[in-house]
């Protein structure tokens, strides 16, 4: 697949009418783990750089073709979809695994130019925001050191380092600014501070967005096929689909990625990166190294119980935000959404298959990431733009937007979605190339029971 950095709005505008897309049959599908390794997620992927590249470029260059194919009316009526998928997966008509009636030259068009500038000043300001946030709470804890402040601090310092991941996550993407070496020292001093290898999930996080919604291609909570679910012993099962332990994965996702994939992200040799981002890789586990050191000297100093209290557990904190948040991307909707195999997949309708989630009054503290469809498909916008120019883009994704709930303050009703997702969405199919999760009955009686 080409790839291409879109940098700039333009294009010709949209026509305001487009067909209906026909109808297609379908069913269900999921994702799961084998070993408590497995139980990996990630804003990430593997490595797609190509050999011989001698200029670096530290900035994330995501796949991002100009325009999706459409299939022909044959092509259409022949699609292939998975063995014993039955239910007819419609909402009025609508399939959400049909090839969409524009292209993704039409997003771009009906976002205005401005949403594509990046401002390093504003993107600092939020760095400056969130650093003073951190080192605010932590003092306020140790000053007040008592049961009643601890919780709260934890729950809020969670939240902080979680934000301080998504400003890291923008310089790898390049949407902190133009200049890659900023985004790299931005990137290292923001990730290394919360034991992320900046580097090895940069070259990672590239792969999901090349492949987004890709059975075997995507890294970011990625389906599995129901022979491999059927391999799974009954513990393994639960595991995987038992809070809270999938929000506890990230840590175990770095170093051992997913079932079938090997490597980790702070190994050079790893499968995920090629010889030329090698020394880039061992640069980010070096800032890894030489943080968990500082941790360590801390715990000399204030003592390992005061450490995990102002550190430990808030980074507990930070993964389960992590791992809540990009597993609600993907997952957990009323209606089911497709992934795809073969020549059916196309960056746009990849893209497609993210939703959008609101966290009430933590939308602005973890800089909008909830905004996912519109950062999916165009990862170059800085996150201060996302909001207004997924609303300029509503009109022309029309359908296949599927507008989150509101949510109260706190994002509690996100909760219900996770546990449901959970109880339901298991495996897809091992043949077709548009694949719905399906449901282990055996499995979602016991969940329901516990």
């Amino acid at each position: 697949m080409a790839s291409w950095v879109l940098s700039e709005c333009g294009v010709r505008p949209l026509p305001r009418v487009f067909p209906k897309p026909r109808a297609v049959s379908a069913s269900t599908h999921s994702l799961s783990l084998p070993k408590l390794k497995a139980l990996g997620t990630d804003l990430g992927g593997s490595s797609f750089s190509l050999l011989g590249i001698k200029e670096r470029n530290w900035a994330l260059r995501v796949s991002a073709p100009v325009r999706a194919p459409l299939l022909s009316e044959e092509e259409r009526e022949g699609m292939s979809i998975g063995k014993d998928e039955e239910e007819e997966v419609e909402v009025e008509g609508f399939d959400p695994g049909a090839p969409p009636p524009f292209k993704l030259s039409d997003i771009k068009a009906a976002i205005p130019k401005h949403c594509w500038v990046k401002d390093p000043w504003k993107s600092m300001s939020y760095v400056v925001r969130d650093v003073v946030a951190v080192f605010g709470l932590a003092a306020v804890a140790a000053y007040f050191n008592n049961w009643i402040v601890w919780p709260l601090y934890w729950f809020a310092q969670g939240t902080m380092f979680w934000a301080l991941f998504v400003l890291g996550h923008d310089c790898g993407h390049g949407s902190f600014s133009s200049n890659p070496k900023l985004n790299s020292v931005v990137g290292h001093l923001l990730h290394s501070s919360i034991l992320v290898p900046y580097h090895g999930w940069r070259i990672s996080h590239r792969t999901h967005h090349q492949n987004h919604g890709h059975v075997e291609n995507d890294e970011s909570w990625h389906p599995i096929t129901e022979n491999l679910f059927n391999t799974l012993d009954d513990v393994t099962k639960k595991l995987r689909f038992t809070l809270p332990f999938p929000l506890l994965a990230y840590p175990i996702y770095l170093w051992g990625r997913t079932p079938g994939k090997k490597g980790s992200h702070y190994h050079p040799n790893s499968d995920l990166f090629t010889p030329y981002e090698r020394k880039d890789v061992i640069t980010s586990t070096l800032c890894w190294t030489a943080m968990v050191a500082v941790l360590v000297g801390l715990s000399f100093v204030m003592g390992p119980v005061q450490l995990l209290k102002l550190y430990g557990v808030p980074y507990m904190g930070f993964v389960m935000w992590l791992d809540l948040v990009t597993y609600l991307h993907h997952h957990g909707h009323e209606e089911k959404l497709p992934w795809y195999r073969g020549q059916e997949w196309s960056y746009l309708r990849g893209g497609l298959t993210t939703l959008d989630r609101d966290y009430g009054w933590i939308n602005n503290i973890h800089h909008d990431i909830g905004t996912h469809v519109i950062h999916h498909l165009f990862p170059q916008i800085p996150h201060y733009h996302l909001t207004e120019a997924t609303e300029a883009a509503k009109p022309v994704l029309g359908k296949y937007y599927r507008e989150p709930k509101k949510s109260s303050p706190l994002p509690f009703h996100l909760l219900g979605d996770l546990i449901r997702s959970m109880k339901t969405d298991h495996y897809v199919s091992d043949t077709g190339d548009v694949v719905y999760y399906q449901s282990d009955p055996e499995l979602s009686g016991s969940l329901k029971k516990n």
